[in-house]
């Protein structure tokens, strides 16, 4: 395989029984490349990220990570992947920093190598502050972040994510992104699923207001509306019916809020890889 694949999969399929859950996918993904598999739940994204992690084997086909084999040489690949699932393993009455040291022991990592490693995870998170905090007692996005520095302690080669951000805060899934955006430069490949709500089919509509989170909680209990997003000042919103934005006007200005401008969009990668609040 080529040295500047990372990833390379050839009719890779898995099925379990007569339900087809991934049906020969043929990609190829670059070294330091971010590589995003978008669907719906019940896709087959989970099912594809544990094959190519050698957690499961394929009905049929044939994959490489790192240049090894899922087939032949899955427990080298797991020394060069970091996989975070959707419920990542952190231990919720262990301090920040005992979760890195934990699985820093998990990998192997050498004890000359743990202080700088450790020392550049927390700061790039932006978890130094909260290494002596236990996990139970982090927000949503904190946990993901330091999710995230527990599967890189090793220094891995390729990143796994599955759903990394979903039912995190806007602002938290901003620092997120912005930490796998800086891995990259490393060359660092990252693999990540996220889904993409049904309600994206439907208009969306982005509005300025004068007190933007406030604006939020009012718009969400607003019959129609499918799903708000933050982004500085802006809210994307998705709505059943675009004619709903003159409610959404009408509700703002009686709270006292004023609403600058508004406009109908269509939505941008952005929007779908940030918004990703499931339909309960």
């Amino acid at each position: 395989m080529n040295e500047r694949v990372s990833i390379k999969t050839l009719n890779l399929t898995k099925a379990f029984g007569d339900n087809i859950a991934v049906d020969n996918l043929n990609l190829e993904i670059k070294k330091g490349e971010l590589f995003g598999l978008v669907g719906p739940d019940g896709a087959g994204k989970t099912t594809t990220m544990r094959l190519l992690t050698a957690i499961t084997e394929p009905t049929s086909g044939e994959a490489w990570v790192a240049g090894h084999s899922i087939l032949k040489e899955g427990e080298r690949i797991k020394e060069k992947i970091g996989y975070m699932s959707q419920r990542f393993g952190l231990y919720e009455d262990l301090a920040v920093m005992e979760n890195i040291i934990f699985y820093a022991d998990l990998y192997e990592v050498p004890q000359k190598e743990r202080p700088r490693r450790i020392e550049r995870l927390l700061g790039f998170s932006n978890l130094t502050p909260f290494k002596d905090r236990l996990a139970g007692k982090l927000s949503g996005g904190m946990k993901q972040k330091l999710g995230l520095a527990c599967a890189l302690i090793h220094t891995p080669e390729v990143l796994f994510l599955d759903e990394p951000t979903s039912g995190v805060e806007p602002v938290s899934r901003r620092d997120f992104w912005r930490i796998l955006y800086d891995l990259l430069k490393e060359e660092v490949t990252i693999f990540v699923s996220t889904k993409v709500k049904k309600s994206l089919g439907l208009p969306m509509v982005e509005i300025w207001s004068d007190n933007a989170r406030m604006a939020t909680d009012i718009i969400r209990e607003i019959d129609g509306v499918k799903n708000v997003s933050i982004y500085g000042e802006r809210l994307h919103i998705t709505l059943e019916k675009k004619e709903i934005i003159d409610e959404i006007t009408v509700r703002l200005n009686s709270e006292g809020l004023k609403v600058i401008d508004s406009r109908e969009i269509l939505p941008s990668l952005e929007d779908i890889f940030i918004s990703m609040v499931e339909k309960k």
